[in-house]
């Protein structure tokens, strides 16, 4: 008989894995179920980590204490600073890894945790009694006793595998679904939905000719995603390719379209908007003669690859067909097909701040079974998770974080507040206040928080703090020194802007497009004695300081607005309020006001489809 445990975590996926590691790092008794420890932090979809505002998740995560940061680190092939080209809010890491040690570098992390014991079962029910969880029963027959539990079903609650007009049981290509629980909180009062993913076939490297694709190289001077000095940037990286389908490849796809589940009516799920299958792009975009296809490695050592772009459910035999028509995949081998995949969820609007369960007490949800998709958003999820569930055995103050203090916040309040008819992925967009959400500043929002709960160590701290202080002495520096025109001006026609007559201080001239400190410090001495003398830091430290010159004015308007609304939880608005007379409202939103009748501003401002200017709006109304 196995003991009690603190925390039992259900699933060995990414969300699992930062669930079990956080609460055990919080001194909690943890037991991770799995149903296969050879898959531990499997990498079901691409072999990639982070993207467009999914790395400043990893970022927020790796802030707070947890691990998904440093695995990606240590498994990666390449690295790349995604929107360079636009502000820095919008500046993305993202990691292409090794699939296999990607998986192999978190069940060590994992096993090397002495509060983390694991058990290889299928859970198949809960013990709860009087509204509250005490444990698991698994497949095996075996009931384990828990204060609290965490599920993490990713895509396995009753998942069914769609391939062509073949359908079988699955929560993953060649793993057994998991069935029970959903029938039982159903019967608890939960309500349930389907939701649908999918993802594109694998080929063998050899049979690619990569002369006619484009390279696509990692940056010159990678970074990485952990702040920590446990992890080391890339010495060398694997490229990835880009190559495109072309009419021949459509017509060919669209010769298999009265045998796909997408459009025969196998499937009824929503599917991820923004990742829709090779099918769906060719019905929906039907003007574009063509789409992007990427193939990316899949580790240092495999020759497979994954068909990024091409993530499809039609016959395999169409599959085959279509992709030898695309240039540099005319001999192409099939490891294995694309295929569709329909599992259950749960609205998360059931869920509290903490992701623990309205109707269960010490029930947490976390990643897909929230009706999210990506690794990014369900690791966030199973952190947070993690922590609160520690907090709550520990009779401890739970832990939140709000809109404007991270992407972890506007995911979590998004999913409680306006619930998600579809597989809901971050993007920077979801944020009012991404310009104070950066990549490169999560650390200095958040690993004190992670600090004071235990989560993040003392070392990460003095880091933080010695980062900061010398940002700020480096931006005193810059503020009060002048530059020479005679330096400075040789370098300012160069990138084609205009001379300076006489000595100003440097942080005017630093807030022009394209120059950068690296230029200031060429020019002047003193900068580039205190630049010298920065120490191990001094790349994010140069990188903080011209953000925060360049952009003061955007900075001090959004943390003015982010304050102004951060009271807004305290503003009641009156009933009976008639919103079809406000002009200055959109029809959407006069919809969704009159339809939701919110109580104060800041649930108004939650309400999907609601806009800050529709909150400016009612905030004149209202005298504020």
């Amino acid at each position: 008989m196995l003991e009690e445990y603190d925390v039992i975590v259900v699933g060995g996926g990414h969300a699992g894995n930062e669930a079990a590691a956080a609460a055990a790092n919080l001194g909690s008794k943890v037991l991770m179920v799995t149903m296969n420890m050879e898959t531990i932090g499997q990498m079901s979809c691409n072999p990639a980590i982070g993207g467009i505002a999914k790395g400043q998740i990893v970022r927020e995560i790796d802030a707070l204490g947890g691990y998904t940061g440093i695995v990606t680190d240590k498994s990666a092939i390449q690295f790349k600073l995604l929107n360079l080209s636009k502000g820095p809010a919008m500046w993305s890491p993202r990691a292409q890894c090794d699939r296999m040690l990607f998986s192999r570098t978190w069940r060590l992390a994992l096993e090397q945790n002495a509060n983390v014991d694991f058990w290889q079962d299928m859970v198949v029910g809960l013990i709860t009694r009087n509204g509250k969880v005490e444990g698991v029963k698994t497949a095996m027959g075996v009931e384990i006793n828990g204060k609290s539990v965490i599920l993490n079903s990713g895509t396995f609650l009753n998942g069914t595998i769609h391939l062509g007009e073949k359908q079988f049981g699955g929560g993953r290509m060649g793993e057994k679904g998991a069935h029970g629980i959903t029938e039982q909180l159903v019967e608890i009062g939960f309500q349930s939905g389907r939701m649908k993913t999918g993802t594109p076939p694998r080929v063998d490297g050899r049979s690619l000719d990569f002369s006619k694709m484009d390279e696509q190289p990692g940056d010159v001077n990678p970074k990485k995603f952990s702040y920590s000095d446990e992890t080391e940037f890339l010495s060398h990286q694997k490229s990835c390719w880009i190559t495109y389908t072309n009419p021949e490849v459509h017509e060919m796809l669209k010769t298999g379209f009265d045998r796909s589940p997408m459009f025969n009516g196998a499937i009824n799920s929503v599917g991820p908007r923004y990742c829709p299958s090779i099918e769906d792009k060719i019905n929906r975009f039907a003007e574009r003669n063509r789409h992007q296809i990427f193939a990316e490695p899949e580790g240092w050592d495999t020759i497979e690859y994954y068909v990024n772009g091409f993530s499809t459910s039609l016959p395999e035999e169409v599959q085959m067909r279509a992709l030898r028509l695309v240039p540099g995949f005319e001999n192409a081998k099939m490891f294995r097909p694309g295929y569709a995949i329909e599992y259950d969820y749960f609205p998360p609007t059931q869920l509290k701040h903490t992701l623990e369960t309205k109707l269960v007490e010490g029930l947490y949800f976390s990643g897909q079974i929230n009706g999210t998709t990506g690794y990014e958003e369900a690791a966030s999820q199973g952190l947070m998770a993690g922590i609160n569930a520690a907090l709550k055995v520990q009779q401890k103050e739970e832990f939140t974080l709000s809109r404007s203090e991270a992407y972890i916040g506007v995911l979590i309040d998004d999913l409680i507040t306006k619930g998600t008819e579809e597989p809901y992925r971050m993007f920077t967009s979801r944020a009012e206040y991404r310009i104070l959400l950066r990549q490169d500043n999560a650390d200095l929002r958040l690993t004190e928080k992670g600090f004071k709960i235990g989560l993040a160590s003392e070392e990460r701290m003095k880091k933080v703090l010695e980062k900061e202080a010398k940002t700020d002495q480096l931006i005193k520096v810059i503020r009060k020194t002048s530059i020479d025109p005679e330096r400075i001006n040789p370098i300012l026609e160069k990138k084609k802007t205009s001379p300076i007559k006489q000595k100003v201080k440097m942080d005017g001239v630093l807030a022009r497009p394209f120059l950068t400190i690296h230029d200031l410090e060429i020019a002047n001495d003193t900068l580039k004695e205190f630049i010298d003398n920065i120490g191990n830091e001094k790349r994010d430290v140069l990188e903080q300081a011209e953000i925060l010159i360049k952009y003061k004015g955007y900075l001090d308007r959004e943390k003015d607005v982010a304050d102004k609304l951060s009271r807004l939880e305290y503003v009641v608005i009156p009933d009976g309020i008639d919103y079809d007379k406000f002009s200055s409202l959109s029809n959407e939103a006069k919809e969704k006001l009159s339809e939701i009748c919110p109580k104060t501003l800041g649930q108004a401002s939650r309400i999907s489809g609601i806009k800050p200017s529709d909150i400016s709006v009612l905030m004149i109304y209202l005298g504020r």
